[in-house]
Parts: structure tokens; C-alpha cells; sequence
């Protein structure tokens, strides 16, 4: 009796230790170290069901010191074993197979001796092993719903006292069974956590993915930024030394400092294309430049009607003629070079001076007449403030629009129930554009009111945009330009500049570039910028 109160007290500290533990090969081990201890076994396989199949998770002998699979080290090379026969029927040859199909605990006393199943297998490893394969105790995994995940396999009980081989007692096996209820349902436990965290990581790179494709001048955005966030995250983890020492990660950190970074623009599924898509600033529905170019024509047009006029009434003076045709050539000429000139600030760009913004506004003004007869401005009010946009392709309200898409994301992820290792995503999602002196957005947030995760989150945002070769009004910076625009955000402080220092330092910066720039872009970055840069 004090026998089997012990081995029910060891029973209930092994359910405890399997539901604790979070390793699948450690858990596996403490099933078979467990069902050995309980029931004094010399021996024992774990199985698990797969395909039709028994594979092999756990191999353990004491006397052979064989530890085969979790966390040994050595790998198992046995064939699976087939739960049906080739022909498509019931595999009742072997013990283990006929467990899983009837769902039953099958207790040999000699293997050897026992009739009904194939012990092939066992007598030929017990031949190259020197062994002797006595008694066998096969309990069937059963999870939640009553469906076989796996078979514990124990072999040989041995007396406590003298060591011999004896049989599985009626106590062992309903040690055993208990064992197997707790570790299939263990078992079953992480891996529906698995399956939870599989699906929870497809459906937010699904997200990201759905994002890229909503907009061909993002594409890819959403999937490197994750990339380059945990480059620099690493590298700040590394360092030992500097105002950054104290930062560690562990496991927990980096799966939610990643996740953040897969779901830092879910918000633009509300941005519409329209404005996301933006690669002019004459750009809607289509490209009003377009119309711009009719209304030049037809002045082109009506300057010719008006030469061809005054040549026809005036046919016998040459001189009035050629004076003509020379204001024409003059007139048409400055036309073009004006339609020239819209047709460049259209493209936008980094920054337009103060005498193009007034060039455009004095072009507006120019009149022509529309096909009703009116006379009407070259430019309409709007097209003329699109046009004079001075940075980018986006006016004010276009902008407010896709600044919206961070409040948007947000609003989405703090209406999720994230789980506790995961609850501060919305916080590091949300806050890439903020800078260090409180003049980003949404919140204007400053240094101190910041994480270190979503400081190197905005720092990563900024080199991918700058970098990146699919943006509608630029093209992919090189390495020497994106470092120099990026020191003066250090100077300016709207940037992290110790995160940036550990960026330049440990050159995370070339080991992305390496990865995912086009080789014209990753120029010699001379000492002057670096210097520039750690200043």
C-alpha cells in the first residue's frame, strides 16, 4: 500500500510536471522517464499517429543505454509502422498497430510466447542487441475527443529488489493508462497551441501580404520590415556596453516585437488606393497631367489658327508674314516648355523651390477656350495646388488620409484580446512614426514616452521606405544617400540616436542591403557620412 501511494504521488508530480512544460522533446521524455519510473520498466518506445503510420518519438533501454530522439540527440532511423496493410486492411499483426485500432491496453507476459502478434521486429533487434524482450505493456494515447494521437510501449518490469524481469502488474497498467491520459492530453494541449499560434501567424502575414498586393508600390513593405526590425533588434541585444547594454530579449520579447512588425500598417486596408496609389500629384481616377497636355494643344492649335489668319490676309506682305510666323514659333515654343515644366513637377519629388511654386501660379492663370466657348484658367484651383505640392505627390488632405492608416491600426489591434506575451503589439505597431521630439504622429510621443521595440521599429519603417525601389515618385536611394538623410534625422532628432549609433556600428544596415537592395544601391558609404552619422 505505501508502495502504491508513493507511485500515485509520483503519478500526480508527473501530470504536474507535463502540463508545465512547453518543449515537445522534453515533454516527450518526461512521458517515458515517467511511465518507466512508475511501472519499473527496463525499457520503452513512444509512437505517435501519423499518415496511417506509427512513427517513432522516444527510445529508451537502460540496461542497452539507448536513449534514442527528444532531446538526446540521436536521431531515431526506424521505418515507420503501418496501421494497415497493403491491401487496405487492418494491421492486427503487431501490438502496437492493434492497439491503435481497438483502442485497447494489451499486456504480453513473454513476447516470445505470445500468440497473435508478430514479435519479428523485437526478436531481431534483440538479436543484434544481445537482448531479451520479455514483457510488453502497450497503452493507447487518447486525447479529448477519444482519438488515438499515439502508443506508450514499455518493456520489461523488473523487480525492485532483485532486478529480475517480471510481468506488467494489474497496479503497473492502471499506472500506465492514468500516465497516458495525462500525456495525451499534454500532448493534444501544445498541439493545438501550436496549431493556434500556426494559424494565428498565417492570418496576420496574410494581413501584411493582403496589404503589399492592395497597392503594386508597396509590395514587399509589410514583409520586410519584420525582417529588418529583428535585424536591428538582435543587434541591439547584443551590445554589452553604451546607454543600450540593459536591453535583452528573450524568446517571448522577439515573437512580439515581430509580430508588431508583421501588423505595423494593417490600418491601410481602410487607405484607399486611390491616394495609396498616388504616383503623380495629378493623379485620381487617372492622370489629370493629361489634361493639362488637351489644353496646352488647343492653345497650340489656336496660336496656329491665328498665324495661318494673319498670313492669309496679309498673303502679299512677306514682312508681316514673317513677323508672324516668328511671334508663332516663339509663342508655341514657350508653351512647350511650360507644358514641359508641369509635366517634370507632376512627377514630385524630395522638394520644390519656392520660384517653381510661383511659376505654377502664374501658369494657372493662363486662359483658353473650351469647346462651349468659355474662357477658362489653364489650371483649376485644385490642379494648381496639386501641382505645387512641394514634397512627395500627396497634398495636405491626401496626406491626413494615409497618416490615418496608423490610428486605423491602431484602433484594429487594440480591439483584439491579445494574449498577455503578446498585449503591448498595438503599442509597438502604432507608434513607427513617431520621432524623439514629440513632432510625430498619431500621438507626438517623445523619446522618454517611447519603447526601445517601437524606437527600432520607426528607424527600421524609415531605411526600408528610403531604400525601397517600388515607391511611386522615386526611385530606391543608395546606401551613402539613405545614411546621409538619416543623419540629419538624428540631428534633427526624429530619430533614436543610440539605436541609430548600434544601426551604423554593426552594420545592419549592409546586412539588409545585402539581402534585399539591387546591387547598384549598395555604393562605398565613405568615412565622412559614417562619421556624419555617429556624430
Amino acid at each position: 500500500m505505501n508502495d502504491l501511494l508513493v507511485k500515485i504521488d509520483r503519478l500526480t508530480e508527473i501530470g504536474t510536471a507535463l502540463s508545465a512544460e512547453q518543449d515537445t522533446a522534453r515533454l516527450l521524455e518526461l512521458i517515458m522517464l515517467g511511465a518507466k519510473s512508475l511501472t519499473h520498466a527496463d525499457g520503452g518506445s513512444l509512437y505517435f499517429v501519423k499518415d496511417n503510420t506509427l512513427s517513432f518519438e522516444i527510445i529508451s533501454n537502460d540496461s542497452l543505454s539507448i536513449q534514442m530522439g527528444g532531446t538526446s540527440g540521436n536521431a531515431i532511423e526506424f521505418t515507420p509502422l503501418p496501421i494497415y496493410q497493403e491491401n487496405g486492411s487492418e494491421n492486427h499483426n503487431m501490438v502496437v498497430s492493434h492497439c491503435v485500432l481497438t483502442g485497447q491496453t494489451i499486456n504480453v507476459e513473454d513476447a516470445y510466447h505470445e500468440a497473435g502478434f508478430d514479435f519479428t521486429g523485437a526478436r531481431k533487434f534483440d538479436e543484434a542487441n544481445h537482448y531479451r524482450t520479455r514483457s510488453v505493456l502497450t497503452v493507447p494515447l487518447k486525447d479529448h475527443e477519444q482519438e488515438i494521437i499515439g502508443v506508450l510501449q514499455l518493456i520489461n518490469a523488473t523487480d525492485e529488489s532483485s532486478g529480475a524481469v517480471i510481468s506488467f502488474s494489474e497496479v503497473d497498467q492502471q499506472l500506465a493508462e492514468s500516465l497516458a491520459s495525462q500525456a495525451a492530453v499534454a500532448l493534444t494541449q501544445k498541439r493545438l497551441l501550436q496549431e493556434l499560434k500556426d494559424l494565428f501567424e498565417s492570418f496576420i502575414k496574410m494581413i501584411a501580404s493582403a496589404i503589399d498586393d492592395k497597392s503594386p508600390y508597396t509590395g514587399g513593405h509589410c514583409r520586410r520590415i519584420p525582417v529588418l526590425t529583428m535585424m536591428l533588434a538582435e543587434a541591439v541585444n547584443r551590445v554589452n556596453q553604451g546607454p543600450m547594454k540593459t536591453f535583452h530579449m528573450n524568446e517571448d520579447d522577439r515573437y512580439e516585437l515581430e509580430t508588431a512588425a508583421w501588423l505595423h500598417d494593417c490600418g491601410k486596408v481602410v487607405t484607399p488606393e486611390y491616394v495609396m496609389d498616388k504616383s503623380t500629384k495629378l493623379e485620381g481616377i487617372f492622370d489629370r497631367i493629361k489634361l493639362v497636355e488637351h489644353r496646352i494643344e488647343i492653345l497650340l492649335r489656336d496660336l496656329e489658327i491665328e498665324y495661318l489668319k494673319k498670313c492669309a490676309n496679309r498673303s502679299n506682305d512677306e514682312v508681316a508674314c514673317e513677323a508672324a510666323r516668328q511671334q508663332f514659333e516663339s509663342q508655341s515654343e514657350q508653351l512647350k516648355q511650360h507644358l514641359a515644366f508641369l509635366q517634370q513637377a507632376n512627377l514630385g519629388g524630395e522638394f520644390m523651390r519656392d520660384e517653381d511654386v510661383q511659376r505654377v501660379k502664374q501658369l494657372a492663370a493662363y486662359q483658353w477656350v473650351n469647346y462651349q466657348g468659355e474662357t477658362c484658367k489653364l489650371l483649376d484651383d485644385d490642379e494648381a495646388m496639386n501641382i505645387a505640392i512641394r514634397k512627395g505627390t500627396l497634398n495636405d488632405e491626401e496626406r491626413e488620409i494615409i497618416n490615418y492608416h496608423i490610428v486605423a491600426t491602431i484602433k484594429m489591434l487594440e480591439a483584439l484580446p491579445f494574449p498577455k506575451k503578446l498585449r503591448r503589439v498595438p503599442e509597438y505597431a502604432g507608434g513607427h512614426h513617431e520621432k524623439m521630439d514629440g513632432t510625430g504622429y498619431p500621438k507626438g510621443l517623445k523619446r522618454d514616452e517611447m519603447s526601445i521595440q517601437t524606437r527600432i521599429m520607426a528607424i527600421s519603417d524609415i531605411f526600408e521606405a528610403l531604400t525601397a525601389r517600388d515607391r511611386p515618385y522615386k526611385k530606391g536611394k543608395t546606401l551613402s544617400e539613405c545614411l546621409k538623410i538619416m543623419s540629419f534625422m538624428k540631428k534633427d532628432q526624429h530619430i533614436d540616436p543610440d539605436i541609430f549609433d548600434i544601426f551604423i556600428r554593426e552594420k545592419v544596415y549592409l546586412l539588409y542591403a545585402e539581402e534585399f537592395l539591387d546591387p547598384n544601391q549598395i555604393d562605398q558609404v565613405d568615412d565622412e557620412i559614417l562619421q556624419a552619422c555617429l556624430q
